[in-house]
């Protein structure tokens, strides 16, 4: 091998050792790991910090905590990885003192800590905010599903169940009429004793899911998944996943994760005001602006976002089928404040006539008696008269449709903010996505990913020695 560089004999003595320091570079992320988490007051967040007076001594929630955040930021999320890393990465061992922690520790960490953990993700979205990283207060809100552990084949809803149990039921069916069929040709035990054998095990799997069926129809969402019991089945573009829904709001300039939260609810319909509060909780402004897609809307959370102080931005889903009949859409009808009536498209004037209460909102009802004598009632309803209702706080989801017609480009922005971390996330999870279960021990997990993709942003936006500074002042 000569002409080439040579490296240096591994079994060469030296007089004098290298510190361990010289091999970690100045500006690598793991000295912010140090820096942050020996900055943190661990006590304060929930971890053990007093050693116990007897048995034998426990690790330090800082070495723990260390081992994860550089796990994650390094995609090792694996405890039996992360023991493997620590007997031979030399970032790890400068980073805990050579420490080498088995996997039942490092596992049994993550499970028995969770809330602190996830405080410990919380503080470093302090620490963005007091770099004033948030000044805009403006924050995309979008869900997205991760799977869980737990394959379809393991969680079962009523139409899946109603499915398995007729496949079943078929299956013993045909058996049947082989096993018959058998018995009138030549007899062949061997034949009829695998039939017999194949009907039992029918038999038997049918007496299993009429079991599992039970247990279903008890659950309050009339589901059960037997791997992880928190996991839920979800729609998905294509297809469905057992997994969970993560919901993030994402500040639109720097693209860091300000709020999250993990569901086991498939859809996104009652989250707008719990994430957009928690963003302006996390931010402490006084006003936020926030933008979703069309799935978050409902009328509650935006007036209760409306009351809050918090400008939302997102379009209304055409619900009403009337468009798709030909007929004439709600947009049609003008609604005229001072007179407090209606005006349809053949210029009749629809005035209240009564009011009633839907799913706990207070709806008002409009309609006119000369729909009958109308030229173009047929393009109107197929009824006596054309309804319309009106929530008494209509006019807050009037002005948020027109300030969502006065920034048509909100939408560019939120897909360009919130599908970002997402798609990041999930490339760092890997295909499996989650690796615990429980939704308490997910959102531990989800945590963790959140912190190491927000410090990995930090350090892109501002750099690994100003962080360092910054954390240290």
């Amino acid at each position: 091998m000569s002409g080439f560089i040579q490296g240096e004999d591994r079994f060469q003595a030296t007089l004098f050792p290298e510190r361990l320091d010289d091999y970690v570079a100045e500006d690598s992320a793991v000295r912010v790991i140090d820096v942050f988490l020996d900055d943190l007051d661990l006590s304060g967040l929930g971890f053990k910090t007093q050693p116990n007076d007897t048995g034998r001594p426990a690790y330090h929630p800082s070495t723990m905590l260390k081992l994860f955040v550089y796990g994650y930021l390094n995609r090792v999320q694996s405890s039996r990885r992360l023991e493997i890393e620590t007997q031979r990465n030399v970032e790890l061992m400068w980073l805990t003192g050579r420490l080498a922690p088995d996997f039942k520790t490092i596992a049994d960490f993550r499970k028995d800590n969770g809330v602190a953990i996830r405080l410990v993700c919380r503080e470093f979205v302090m620490l963005c905010r007091k770099l004033n990283l948030f000044a805009n207060a403006f924050v995309a809100i979008d869900g997205s599903k991760f799977k869980a552990v737990n394959s379809r084949d393991r969680n079962f809803t009523r139409a899946k169940m109603k499915r398995r149990l007729m496949e079943v039921d078929a299956s013993i069916d045909r058996y049947l009429e082989q096993l018959a069929a058998a018995d009138q040709a030549e007899p062949a035990e061997d034949k009829s004793q695998r039939l017999e054998d194949k009907i039992a095990a029918m038999r038997k799997e049918m007496a299993r899911l009429k079991k599992l069926e039970a247990r279903m129809l008890n659950a309050p969402d009339k589901q059960i998944s037997l791997t992880d019991p928190d996991a839920r089945s979800m729609k998905t573009r294509g297809t469905g996943i057992v997994g969970y829904n993560v919901q993030t709001a994402v500040d639109t300039k720097h693209h860091l994760i300000v709020a999250h939260e993990v569901t086991n609810s498939g859809s996104d319909r009652r989250q707008l005001a719990n994430m957009a509060k928690q963003a302006k909780s996390v931010i402490d402004t006084e006003e936020l602006t926030a933008v979703a897609d069309r799935g978050y809307y409902r009328g509650e959370d935006i007036l209760d976002c409306d009351k809050a102080n918090i400008e939302t931005y997102l379009p209304k889903p055409q619900t009403s089928g009337n468009q798709a009949k030909g007929q004439f859409g709600r947009d049609a009808f003008r609604y005229i404040a001072e007179d407090n009536e209606y005006e349809c498209p053949a210029g009749l004037r629809l005035v209240q006539h009564s009011t009633t209460q839907d799913t706990g909102r207070t709806l008002h009802l409009y309609w006119t008696y000369k729909c009958r004598y109308c030229d173009i009632k047929a393009q109107c309803t197929s009824g006596v008269h054309r309804k319309m209702s009106r929530w008494e706080h209509e006019e807050v989801l009037n002005a948020a449709q027109k300030r969502l017609d006065q920034n048509p480009d909100m939408m560019r922005i939120r897909r360009t903010t919130v599908e970002h971390p997402f798609g990041t996330l999930k490339a760092w999870m890997g295909s499996t996505h989650f690796m615990t279960k429980t939704l308490d021990r997910v959102s531990t997990e989800m945590s963790l990913h959140v912190l190491a993709y927000n410090m990995k942003r930090m350090m892109n936006i501002i750099g690994t020695k100003p962080l360092i500074e910054a954390i240290r002042a």
